[in-house]
């Protein structure tokens, strides 16, 4: 069963000399502690955040390229995926932080701050 769509609210970044676009999420039913109607961070498609499992994007986070996030996985603030990472079991990236790469993060990680 999905838990988001994708709005019409975007933003673009640009990564590597290409333009990329971002859509903001919105739960469309309640979950954990995310009611319906509830706007998340932003993905570049659905494949990036997984509609099973607790795992969401808050604030101004950014999940793009072939990251993913599953599980009870958290993105919020500032953070940003990207590449091929992965995030996944309780694991948290919050702040300004960034995840990319192959790098996988999963358990009861926490990545924060400034940290890549």
């Amino acid at each position: 069963m999905r838990k988001y769509k994708l709005t019409e609210e975007t933003t673009t970044i640009v990564r590597n000399g290409a333009e990329i676009t971002l859509h903001r999420i919105q739960a469309v039913r309640d979950f954990w502690c995310i009611k319906a109607g509830e706007r998340g961070g932003y993905i570049e498609s659905e494949a990036n955040l997984s509609h099973e499992g607790n795992c969401w994007i808050y604030g101004d986070a950014e999940v793009y390229g072939n990251a993913k996030v599953y599980g009870n996985a958290l993105v919020y603030d500032n953070a940003e995926l990207y590449g091929n990472a992965e995030l996944y079991g309780n694991a948290l990236v919050y702040d300004n932080a960034e995840l990319y790469g192959n790098a996988e993060l999963y358990g009861n990680a926490l990545v924060y701050d400034n940290a890549e």
